[in-house]
């Protein structure tokens, strides 16, 4: 998933000496522990590099942060690539025009409620929850719960 404008409402706050903070959902955190301690690889693929970015990950254990790349569907495709996965095992959530080709790409693509209109017809889901409260928790919980229904079946 992208991070700002999906993990986050998309505010970035810059002080006077440099500093920046950002707000993250804990209701999302939660979502995306749940996907890891159910074995589902998560990676967050970030156009700007930020060390708040990378300290929530480290904070969530989420193992693929890949930050600094404008181009989200080649670097989706890579980690996919590297992990052995197939376009239709892949979800990407994305809110803007920059994400649209790898939410187009992903076999779920995934916008927040509020994304850009480009992000949204890409998209195969649009959550109902607003980025940064909510949305990424919304389909995390649907991907476990499309999960459990494999399983049984």
């Amino acid at each position: 998933m992208d991070v700002d404008g999906v993990l986050t409402d998309g505010t970035v706050s810059i002080s006077s000496d440099g500093s920046e903070a950002k707000a993250f959902s804990l209701h999302d955190g939660a979502g995306i522990v749940r996907l890891l301690e159910a074995g589902v690889a998560v990676a967050w693929i970030s156009g700007r590099p930020s060390k708040v970015t990378t300290r929530r990950a480290a904070e969530l254990k989420v193992p693929h942060l890949i930050q600094g790349r404008a181009d989200k569907l080649e670097a989706l495709q890579e980690l996919a690539t590297r992990l052995g996965l197939a376009a239709e095992q892949c979800v990407y959530m994305g809110d803007d025009y920059f994400d649209a080709p790898a939410i187009a790409w992903a076999g779920i693509g995934a916008a927040p409620s509020e994304a850009t209109s480009t992000a949204r017809v890409a998209a195969s889901y649009v959550a109902r929850c607003p980025a940064g409260r909510g949305a990424v928790r919304e389909v995390c919980d649907l991907i476990l719960a499309a999960q459990a229904r494999n399983v049984s079946a």
